[in-house]
């Protein structure tokens, strides 16, 4: 039976991450592999007891430029690219005096690590690395016969092939090349999100891009080719069913993140925790610098609330509905105190995350919460870029914040009423900013600074009209919690027969984007109502 198998006697290693090598370093004594090296790896490995040659003994040439050549020669790319299953190849390298390479072991600069250390572009630029990528490429192009190992975890499955001499089997040497180019891309693209990010297109080129109706594209947000990568943390017990796998992926440029969010008590957060607990954590900023909480539910707000103290924000925040908030997630923007603890305790909540927690508070959740996922972040969202994958394609756009002109009440326009007072101005820019994160078609209505009704994601805007209306006077032991309240609309009201419903249910002031081709007709129901209703000109659609 013929085997693909190419035993290891020749091994060319280069590792910035010396972690595990002496496992490779005892296999190597034992098979009597002859290893070449290069710098402090040739050092570490020595120390382990290997022989080793250096590279600048194979190439005939020191190591120069501050280390920036040293393994950029044929006598080490010919010894790794030469498919020794070509006669041809074999009688070069002969006709050289190169010999080849079975066997490549290498790691990469640190790049991420050294710009998320907050290095200077000088010592970033020193860590971009050209030669080991070169090997890298080169070795897992010629998989057919050199096998690469970019990945520490596979180590210990080296030191056992190079032993028993078996080496690796065709199959598993593409294998390992395939994980070798895929490190390579991840490597190149964290590089490129740092260079879009520093060394933008000057003014003195003055190329411009064009789509395909000759629109002038911006490259820094949407580049020809998008190009990222994240790595993975871990997997989920599940997706958003149990019948679907998960994983969390990680951006290699940012630890600060809501993904990079320290779990300080609780089970292990899933998929949809991690959904509702970054939708909550995004609808608190909206509100800043106020106090703020937001209680989530399937990734809309069943409450939002601004507080004198979290501990006001949460109760007026959980009292707009009670039921929905039963298995729900709490976000807070500030300190979680001890006196917000006690009125999270008697709430069956999934999630609660916040900046940092009172020491008291800490240990009043961890031990009367036991399944309670506690997490900290240290740092606002500052994502700017949102994704969404569609069958075959990626859809790019700037994140929805609340930065629009129409976010500005200073750039409202009154089209109805009186202007509104002080307090009722508050509850309106408060109904406004909190309107962002409810899911389209969403209707808001809001008093005290705080949600007493919710319609979410309806089909149609009058029935999400039905539906705050409905919520704000059933869930509060029969309250009518719509009279005298202030509603935002995310869009315009295509027919009058919403913004009815709210008047009618004795909504006082609304605040809605305006144009619809029906806005006069909407407008006039207002003044015939006597309702203050100002137009932003901004819509903050949420699909």
């Amino acid at each position: 039976m013929t085997t693909t198998n190419r035993p290891i006697k020749r091994a060319l290693v280069s590792v910035f991450h010396k972690e595990g090598i002496e496992v490779l370093a005892e296999a190597f004594v034992k098979a009597g592999t002859e290893v070449v090296s290069t710098g402090s790896t040739a050092k570490r490995l020595a120390e382990l007891g290997v022989p080793v040659t250096e590279v600048s003994e194979v190439t005939g040439f020191p190591e120069c430029l501050d280390g920036r050549v040293k393994t950029l020669d044929p006598h080490i790319h010919a010894g790794i690219l030469a498919d020794m299953t070509n006669p041809d190849h074999a009688a070069q390298l002969e006709k050289f005096g190169i010999k080849p390479f079975d066997l490549v072991v290498v790691n990469l600069y640190p790049f991420a690590d050294t710009v998320r250390s907050g290095a200077d572009e000088a010592a970033t630029i020193e860590k971009i690395d050209i030669g080991g990528p070169s090997m890298v490429r080169g070795a897992a192009k010629n998989s057919a016969t050199v096998a690469i190992v970019t990945d520490p975890a596979d180590y210990a499955l080296v030191a056992a092939r190079v032993e028993n001499g078996e080496g690796f089997s065709l199959e598993e040497r593409r294998w390992l090349a395939g994980k070798a180019f895929a490190h390579t891309a991840a490597y190149d693209a964290t590089i490129n999100e740092w260079t879009a990010k520093h060394w933008p297109k000057p003014a003195t080129i003055d190329e411009t891009d064009h789509d395909d109706e000759g629109q002038p594209v911006d490259d820094a947000k949407f580049p020809a080719a998008f190009t990222r990568t994240w790595d993975r943390s871990h997997t989920l017990r599940y997706g958003e069913n149990s019948h679907q796998q998960a994983a969390l992926y990680l951006d290699p440029l940012d630890q600060t993140g809501f993904a990079h969010a320290e779990q300080l008590g609780g089970k292990p957060m899933s998929y949809n925790n991690y959904v509702d607990a970054d939708a909550a954590w995004r609808a608190v900023w909206d509100l800043a610098p106020s106090i703020a909480v937001a209680v989530v539910k399937h990734n809309n707000p069943c409450g939002l609330a601004i507080g004198a103290t979290a501990a006001e924000a949460h109760r007026k925040a959980h009292a707009c509905d009670p039921v929905s908030a039963y298995g729900g997630v709490i976000a807070c923007n500030t300190t979680v105190t001890l006196e917000m603890a006690e009125s999270v305790r008697p709430i069956f909540t999934e999630v609660i995350v916040a900046p940092a927690y009172e020491d008291a508070a800490l240990e009043l959740l961890k031990t009367k919460k036991k399944n309670l996922r506690i997490l900290k972040v240290a740092e606002p969202p500052k994502g700017h870029t949102q994704f969404r994958q569609i069958d075959g394609g990626l859809l790019v756009q700037d994140m929805d914040l609340i930065n629009a002109t129409g976010d500005d009440p200073d750039a409202w326009k009154l089209v109805s009423g009186e202007p509104a007072d002080v307090d009722t101005l508050k509850d309106l820019v408060f109904a406004w900013r909190a309107i962002r994160c409810v899911k389209s078609n969403a209707i808001l209505l809001a008093h005290d600074q705080a949600t007493v009704g919710i319609g979410m994601g309806q089909v149609n805007r009058v029935d999400s009209c039905h539906l705050a209306v409905e919520r704000a006077n059933t869930l509060a032991d029969g309250a009518d919690r719509a009279t005298g309240s202030v509603a935002a609309s995310d869009a315009f009201f295509p027919f009058a027969d919403g913004a009815e419903t709210l008047m009618n249910a004795g909504v006082k002031a609304i605040v809605q984007p305006g144009g619809s081709i029906r806005d006069e007709e909407v407008i006039e129901a207002a003044k015939k109502a006597g309702v203050t209703m100002y137009l932003t000109g901004t819509r903050h659609f949420f699909h």
